[in-house]
């Protein structure tokens, strides 16, 4: 096919050879197969990110470092220059979390190059070698589903060792390869230590898990690694190897009334913005 525009400054560069067709087109991205030499891969091309709240945006990138003070004045004013900074450090984000946690061995397709706004990286393929599906695409047996859960709490616990949390992990942004998922789409990843929202981010990923899997599997639906990942991970005591138990038993104590009704406004605004994006896919 030939090239869209974005893509051709890569061929000029001799970052890839040619591209061979679209892979898909979501709302923060357009995702090409290109051939690179022998080696099949995918360029992610970024649109600009006009569909994201402006809490939302807060959210996310609260304690993200910008290259200097202009760049952190112009986005605090959403001047021009100011959103096409924004815009640049949401992609970079992407990048930045990818090889940080494909350094640690955290299951996410391998990067390769970002230039002009195009991420190029690993294609991930199922064991016919086409492009993985994902996994709101596929049916699962209990066993199959159980199996799975267990690899992306590893995953999950993996990252956060790591002091990333992926902030938006769903059926939708995790694909199934030959030899097991595969987690995509980091733009909103989030600093665990750096990040207020991390806790309530971290707790929301491990819900959709359970979620999405215990609608094959039931006896997923009570369980509670949420909390019991952060707790381990407040505490010191997280590590990849930790055994879960999937149980947790909160601490008494004073309530913070403040704390729980901004919680609440939160899963509110959450949900909302759940619903819209499963009505837009």
């Amino acid at each position: 096919m030939k090239a869209p525009s974005r893509l051709q400054a890569l061929i000029d560069e001799g970052l890839i050879d040619t591209v061979v067709r679209q892979l898909m087109s979501g709302k923060e991205a357009m995702v090409y197969v290109v051939r690179c030499g022998d080696d099949t891969r995918c360029a992610k091309v970024y649109k600009e990110a006009t569909h994201r709240s402006f809490r939302q945006a807060v959210d996310y990138t609260e304690n993200r470092k910008v290259k200097n003070t202009r760049q952190a004045r112009a986005m605090a004013k959403g001047s021009k220059f100011g959103r096409e900074s924004q815009e640049a450090a949401w992609q970079s984000a992407e990048v930045d979390a990818l090889y940080r946690l494909a350094a640690v061995g955290v299951r996410v397709p391998k990067p390769y190059n970002f230039h002009e706004g195009v991420l190029l990286m690993e294609l991930v393929c199922n064991q016919d070698g086409d492009a993985a599906p994902r996994l709101n695409d596929v049916q699962f047996t209990r066993d199959e589903a159980l199996a799975h859960h267990a690899t992306l709490l590893t995953e999950v616990v993996r990252m956060l060792c790591a002091g990333v949390v992926h902030g938006d992990l769903s059926e939708f942004n995790i694909l199934l390869a030959a030899d097991g998922p595969v987690i995509i789409d980091l733009p909103q990843a989030v600093d665990a230590a750096g990040n207020n929202h991390a806790k309530r981010m971290l707790l929301r990923d491990v819900d959709n898990l359970r979620d999405f899997f215990g609608r094959v599997n039931p006896h997923l639906l009570p369980t509670r690694y949420g909390e019991e990942i952060w707790g381990l991970y407040e505490s010191g005591a997280l590590t990849p190897e930790t055994p879960l138990t999937g149980q947790f038993v909160r601490k008494t104590g004073s309530v913070d009334l403040g704390g729980v009704m901004r919680e609440i406004d939160d899963t509110r605004e959450e949900e909302a913005q759940r619903r819209l994006r499963m009505g837009g896919r």
